[in-house]
């Protein structure tokens, strides 16, 4: 079984149709039995609304496991284990919701979907973009 985990701008972008989802992107999450989101993902979407830097998604702040529902998408696993990786990486990126969403990646055994050139200090999580 081949599965993804969506970095939150790919999901986004995955269900906006939004033109900055890469080719390869598109072509991984199709091909793939099983794609995921991580619950940081709607942490974070919902973060970024009440604070003002992503104004546009406001409107659908609720409709977000809808949304992952009607894609046939599935959230991803969020466990102790998860969450003391992403702790505890020696990796120099600060971001909570990358270091979660890499570790939920690593753990789960997921190819990551990101544009994020940060993922690329970690060997085998990112896909090309």
């Amino acid at each position: 079984m081949t599965a993804v985990l969506l970095d939150t701008h790919a999901w986004v972008w995955s269900f906006a149709d939004d033109h900055l989802l890469s080719d390869p992107a598109r072509k991984a999450i199709g091909a793939a039995d099983a794609v995921f989101v991580s619950p940081i993902s709607f942490f974070e979407i919902g973060q970024k609304v009440r604070i003002g830097k992503w104004p546009e998604m406001a409107p659908m702040i609720d409709d977000l496991p809808r949304i992952l529902s009607d894609q046939g998408g599935l959230v991803a696993p969020m466990t102790p284990q998860i969450c003391l990786r992403a702790a505890t990486w020696e990796w120099t990126h600060r971001d909570p919701f990358d270091r979660l969403i890499a570790a939920t990646a690593e753990q789960s055994e997921l190819t990551l979907v990101t544009v994020d050139a940060a993922f690329d200090q970690l060997p085998g999580i990112r896909i090309a973009w």
